[in-house]
């Protein structure tokens, strides 16, 4: 099962540029972007103290509904698809794409 440092590996390739190494938002292209780049550290806070994992999982895997320019942040769910792992989403076990397992434990590790 993948691992918060796993996800680290994922964040540091993919999302530092916007979200920042901290994960605060802010990474060096944030300054042009609007709106701002989430501060990730936040979200469980945010969410009443409690990690926010279905929304989480549902904005970063993106909504295949939406079209690209729909959204701020590019979707990552077609290249991950392929691969999967049972994860405890809202207390049901449902498949998600191994990489993006990862990048939820390590947001999920770096709360304040």
């Amino acid at each position: 099962m993948p691992e918060a440092p796993d996800g680290a590996r994922f964040f540091a390739k993919n999302c530092v540029s916007c979200h920042g190494m901290s994960g605060r938002g802010d990474g060096p292209s944030s300054a042009g972007l609007d709106p701002k780049p989430t501060d990730l550290t936040l979200l469980a806070r945010e969410n009443g103290g409690s990690f926010p994992r279905a929304r989480a999982l549902s904005y970063i895997y993106g909504d295949p509904e939406q079209g690209h320019l729909a959204r701020v942040m590019p979707q990552f769910g077609g290249a991950m698809a392929n691969d999967t792992v049972p994860i405890a989403v809202d207390g049901v076990m449902t498949p998600t794409p191994r990489v993006l397992a990862g990048l939820l434990a390590y947001l999920e590790s770096v709360q304040r």
